[in-house]
């Protein structure tokens, strides 16, 4: 999320859509297929997402654009489980995802030496043709 706000902080349409990538109007429409997202309006109409709304939204966006789902298949789902399932899955694939991404210092090396062969490359091919 926003780098100056706190974990607890309520966050704006603006800045959830900007977090999540999605379009602020994509937001809205899940609101209307998604009763149990429920941002807090202020007499404006400003819309402010809970941080426990936003792990549902971004738990909905993983089912729907990761995992194929269709909006109907994501309402049984809640349905059937509840809200705090769509959450704890998407927490779950979060933490597959950086699991994955360490390496060992064996393999950093071996990453290292083939950039460095290619940036001797690139240097080689830059200089045949000037």
């Amino acid at each position: 999320m926003s780098d100056t706000k706190s974990e607890t902080a309520f966050r704006t349409i603006s800045e959830v859509a900007q977090a999540l990538t999605l379009k602020p109007h994509v937001l809205r429409f899940w609101e209307s297929k998604f009763d149990q997202i429920q941002p807090m309006k202020r007499a404006n109409g400003r819309r402010y997402y809970r941080p426990e709304d936003v792990a549902l939204i971004s738990g909905i966006q993983h089912l729907l654009y990761e995992q194929g789902m269709t909006i109907k298949g994501v309402q049984k789902l809640i349905k059937d489980e509840g809200i705090a399932s769509i959450r704890a899955q998407r927490q779950a694939s979060q933490q597959k995802s950086t699991q994955g991404t360490s390496l060992t210092p064996g393999q950093r090396g071996q990453l290292e030496a083939a950039r460095q062969s290619l940036l001797q490359a690139r240097l080689l091919l830059t200089d045949k043709d000037t």
